[in-house]
């Protein structure tokens, strides 16, 4: 069975699509069977791995109205291992038609449409948009477990208790197996005194919830200009630089994953 892990943080720019990439690359890299579901409307995963609007006809939105089924829409990429299903800016108009459908159960269309392919990869990963919204909770429905991008900046932890009660909430009516993974710092600079203070803060807060290396080191994603490249490029960052500092971050984290399996 699949592991399904949504990657969601209501607030933008914090590096959730960075990390839905190059996690589902790395976890590829590693010879595991992995999807990559881009629900975000702005696409940056579906760009991030080469693709542009022309490359594909139908995408997350086609199968969120019920048009067509998952496994229509996948897109073989790069990495062999390596899946995905695109996105499309048409998707901001999923909320007008979940409004306008007064039927039950659009919260599970997504969980729903995963049950027919998710014994065929061993990952699966969502992306979900910078906002909680009916696509982030049919993300968080779908999931076992959430991963959250924390930002280490001002306001790191804004907003945070929501997206945490957001969690309980579909916890307690919806999806009763979900939990969090964990919460992964990132944009970290160790030259920063506002970095290193927000990465104490974690700790004390969320010491439990944070990933470790083989060394028990706290799993950071540093600030790196390669890692901000990549996807210019359409590259996930393990093929664009494997040994930059971004690249080993993320292969560790995605070896974190499967230590814990």
């Amino acid at each position: 069975m699949s592991e399904i892990i949504a990657i969601a943080n209501q607030k933008g720019g914090v590096g959730k699509t960075t990390t839905a990439v190059n996690l589902a690359a790395s976890l590829a890299a590693a010879e595991k069977k992995v999807l990559l579901i881009d629900a975000d409307p702005q696409a940056n995963a579906t760009i991030g791995l080469g693709f542009s609007r022309s490359d594909y006809e139908y995408n997350i939105y086609h199968v969120m109205i019920g048009r067509k089924n998952l496994s229509q829409v996948i897109l073989k990429t790069e990495l062999k291992t390596l899946d995905l299903v695109p996105s499309n800016i048409g998707l901001v108009g999923i909320e007008k038609a979940f409004y306008d459908d007064t039927t039950n159960g659009k919260e599970l269309i997504l969980k729903k449409n995963l049950s027919v392919v998710k014994g065929k990869y061993d990952y699966i990963i969502i992306d979900s948009p910078p906002a909680l919204g009916p696509i982030t909770v049919n993300a968080l429905s779908a999931a076992h477990s959430v991963i959250i991008p924390i930002q280490c900046e001002f306001y790191a932890l804004e907003g945070l208790a929501q997206l945490l009660n957001t969690v309980k909430l579909i916890k307690k009516t919806i999806n009763p197996k979900l939990r969090i993974k964990g919460f992964l710092p990132t944009m970290y600079s160790s030259q920063n005194n506002l970095s290193r203070q927000v990465l104490l803060d974690l700790q004390q807060h969320f010491k439990n919830k944070l990933f470790e290396n083989e060394e028990e080191e706290f799993i950071v994603i540093p600030r790196n200009i390669k890692l901000a490249e990549s996807p210019s490029f359409g590259k996930p960052i393990i093929l664009y630089d494997i040994k930059s500092k971004g690249s080993m971050a993320y292969q560790h984290l995605a070896q974190s994953i499967l230590a814990s399996a």
